[in-house]
């Protein structure tokens, strides 16, 4: 497992994308929070915790005269809310799966997550 965490830690999440470690597939999260039969079922939703968070939104920068040159200041991002170790509750249709040292992860935009919950005392 050490292996795999710290293989994990040269991927680099862009923009306002997360990666998350998928759940098995239950009706109950592991939270407390029971998903109705439907949902699971059609597996328009599913849930998993956040491994890693992208930067976030990239904010323009104001525009010089001379717009073809390049910057100098570094790109500034909105955060995202999605922070390492949150169970989120996701639309699986957004999610796009890979697959990294026989484990599955997702990769989801921000945008796709519908809840968060926050655990203080989470390890990977």
């Amino acid at each position: 497992m050490e292996l795999s965490l710290k293989n994990l830690q040269r991927f680099i999440v862009v923009g306002d994308r997360v990666l998350i470690r998928p759940e098995e597939d239950s009706s109950k999260t592991a939270s407390g929070l029971y998903l109705p039969p439907g949902v699971s079922e059609k597996e328009k939703v599913q849930s998993g915790y956040v491994i890693k968070a992208g930067p976030g939104y990239p904010l323009a920068t104001p525009s010089e005269d001379e717009p073809w040159e390049e910057s100098k200041e570094p790109v500034k991002y909105i955060p995202l809310q999605a922070k390492e170790g949150d169970h989120a509750i996701f639309l699986r249709k957004e999610a796009y799966e890979i697959e990294f040292e026989k484990e599955k992860y997702l990769i989801v935009p921000h945008s796709a997550i519908l809840l968060l919950i926050r655990n203080d005392t989470f390890e990977i």
